[in-house]
């Protein structure tokens, strides 16, 4: 692999949220949402209207779940509220219609399944993506890439890292498990928007592993067995293998460099902190975790409402949407303790970063393995690592994908 091939402004063009790319889910909202959600989060757990309504985002935002305009729209706040949906999937479906995993494309991945269905298409890739499988992705993809990423500069004295490291480690990773050598892999994530051209690429790909099982991702879906309804075993077809590869890439690509970056950000901005993981890698994990907790990239899920039923005091329509806002349940008051203050010593206890219930992030074990290698990389190879006091500091950005501006660094 060599890395220097990455174009570096194509990738802030690709990765900037405040980038064409990326500002259909409101990449320019630059206010701090957190004391809106409290508020609002205080006065009810449940608020008829879209989460970027009633934040005051003044344009039209995309995410799941949106826009929907036939369908009435509620949002969650609270940490027991959100529980409690993301434990009754059958009143909160992760879909307002069928799905036919034949055909390709995102909307038929397992992400929108329910029930049986969801269950027997998670099963299949779900051994790849559990703990004990975290090195098979360090080994084969993450470590690799991190350290050429580093080469690139380190021995400039100074590096933005969010468009120098964080951007990049992901879509490498996951365009590697599939084959892409990295000089297509910002060629994929920019037509990932458009599934037909995803699709093409990928064609030439699932054929040759059919042929030539390898030792990657592909090939995993390739050689993958499944039951039907019936009993029947099968092998997936081309379009099902297509619908889990598009939901990989949106995924493995489009959120874990954001968390990383939110992750950096946070420690830069506390060199108290930044000192003692350095000294003690032990407090990575939890100072990710808190990341994670204190502001996670995606605040919201969406679920269906299958029937009416009455909601934490507010009545829910039959067809109506939940919009789940995990970065307020995060903050809840209720679940931690001053819970606004960034704090790697809290007391461990699960947060929605992920989601929650069936649908809990395929790839959280993944995405940590990868915020933990590309930290720990940093801080074993740049010393005196900080943020450049000339440059302006990172601040969080984004609506429904929430990131951090550029992440200006010195060291050495």
């Amino acid at each position: 692999m060599t890395t220097a091939i990455l174009d570096r402004e194509r990738i802030k063009a690709l990765f900037d949220l405040r980038s064409a790319a990326n500002v259909w889910t409101g990449g320019d909202f630059e206010a701090d949402p957190y004391p809106i959600w409290a508020k609002l989060r205080e006065d009810a757990p449940v608020h008829e209207g879209t989460l970027h309504k009633l934040t005051g985002y003044p344009g039209e935002a995309m995410f799941q779940g949106l826009p929907e305009p036939d369908r009435a729209h509620f949002t969650a706040f609270s940490y027991a509220a959100l529980d409690a949906a993301y434990r009754d999937p059958e009143t909160f479906a992760s879909s307002g219609s069928a799905i036919d995993p034949t055909t390709a494309g995102l909307e038929n991945s397992m992400i929108y399944m329910g029930g049986t269905q969801h269950r027997r298409y998670r099963g299949l890739v779900q051994p790849s993506f559990v703990p004990a499988k975290a090195q098979w992705w360090l080994i084969n993809w993450i470590q690799e890439a991190v350290q050429e990423l580093i080469n690139n500069f380190v021995n400039d004295g100074r590096a933005e890292l969010n468009v120098d490291f964080c951007a990049a480690i992901p879509v490498l990773t996951i365009t590697g498990s599939f084959g892409i050598p990295p000089e297509e892999a910002l060629d994929l994530r920019a037509v990932l928007q458009d599934s037909a051209a995803v699709i093409q690429r990928l064609v030439p790909i699932v054929a040759a592993r059919r042929e030539e099982p390898k030792d990657d991702l592909i090939s995993i879906l390739v050689q993958a067995t499944m039951q039907d309804e019936d009993g029947v075993s099968h092998q997936l077809s081309d379009g099902e293998i297509y619908a889990f590869a598009l939901l990989l890439l949106h995924a493995g690509s489009g959120t874990t460099w954001k968390q990383m970056g939110i992750t950096l950000a946070n420690l830069l901005a506390r060199p108290e902190v930044l000192a003692r993981v350095r000294e003690d890698r032990a407090l990575l994990r939890p100072a990710i975790e808190e990341s994670l907790r204190w502001v996670p990239t995606d605040p919201m899920f969406s679920r269906y409402v299958t029937k009416d039923v009455e909601f934490f005091g507010t009545e829910l329509p039959k067809g109506a949407v939940l919009h789940l806002n995990v970065a307020s349940a995060n903050r809840d008051p209720a679940r931690w303790d001053n819970p606004d203050e960034f704090d790697i010593t809290r007391q461990a206890r699960a947060s929605f970063a992920f989601g929650g219930g069936p649908h809990i992030c395929l790839g959280m074990h993944v995405a940590r393995a990868e915020i933990r290698a590309g930290v720990s990389a940093l801080l074993d190879r740049l010393p005196n690592l900080r943020l450049d006091p000339d440059a302006e500091a990172p601040r969080f950005i984004g609506m429904y994908e929430r990131g951090v501006t550029e992440i200006p660094v010195l060291f050495g």
